[in-house]
């Protein structure tokens, strides 16, 4: 999808997820390539603080984008 579905369909995720969902994931916009989104992924673990939605658009090569979610990492994992 084009960036400004992803922007979208990402607000709609927010709106309807659980809170614990929002607590326990990461929601985010990524590049749609494998490769892509696997290297904004490891950049985005290090410091997401950093990042915002727009930062995925640095990822990507053809604006071509998904929304994932994934478990945030605990301090006891680290």
């Amino acid at each position: 999808m084009k960036y400004s579905e992803a922007v979208q369909h990402k607000k709609e995720s927010l709106k309807n997820a659980d809170e614990s969902v929002l607590k326990d994931y990461h929601i985010i916009i990524t590049p749609a390539k494998t490769d892509e989104s696997q290297k904004y992924i490891e950049a985005f673990t290090e410091n997401p603080e950093k990042f915002d939605d727009e930062s995925c658009k640095k990822f990507c090569s053809n604006d071509d984008y998904e929304v994932v979610s994934f478990r945030k990492e605990t301090e006891e994992e680290n």
